[in-house]
């Protein structure tokens, strides 16, 4: 690809990153360039973002009809997966799947909510007040 020809289809990434493509300049030598993104790309990440939006919704209806803690809606908010959790708050992912149940997070101590709420970037009163 030469480097007049790099994509720059404006995807919903286009404003946090840029994508290095290698091209040949008018030499026919190979350097860098940089992409906001092309076509193909975009419409598989709105995709991808359609999913995510709908797994949210999903979770934050699952909290609201008292089927799930909110631990479960801010994972999906935040895109996280067990492992990922696991990671930030030290819990075993054992430990987590007991948390999401609405009567076992109830009694959790203020101490174990801060470190989901420090992972999911909010405070320990947003986690206990969200009713989905």
């Amino acid at each position: 690809m030469k480097k007049d020809e790099v994509p720059q289809d404006q995807s919903a990434l286009a404003n946090f990153t840029r994508e290095v493509c290698y091209v040949k300049n008018a030499d026919g030598k190979y350097e860098t360039a940089l992409s906001t993104g092309w076509e193909v790309k975009k419409v598989a990440l709105d995709n991808a973002w359609d999913e995510v939006k709908v797994r949210i919704e999903e979770a934050r209806e699952a909290v609201g009809k008292g089927e799930k803690s909110p631990i479960y809606y801010f994972m999906a908010l935040q895109v996280m997966d067990m492992p990922v959790i696991a990671d930030y708050t030290g819990f075993w992912p054992f430990f987590i799947r007991r948390h999401l149940r609405p009567s076992v997070f109830k009694r959790l101590s203020d101490r174990k909510l801060e470190k989901y709420a420090k992972a999911f970037g909010i405070s320990v009163e947003e986690l206990k007040n969200f009713k989905g």
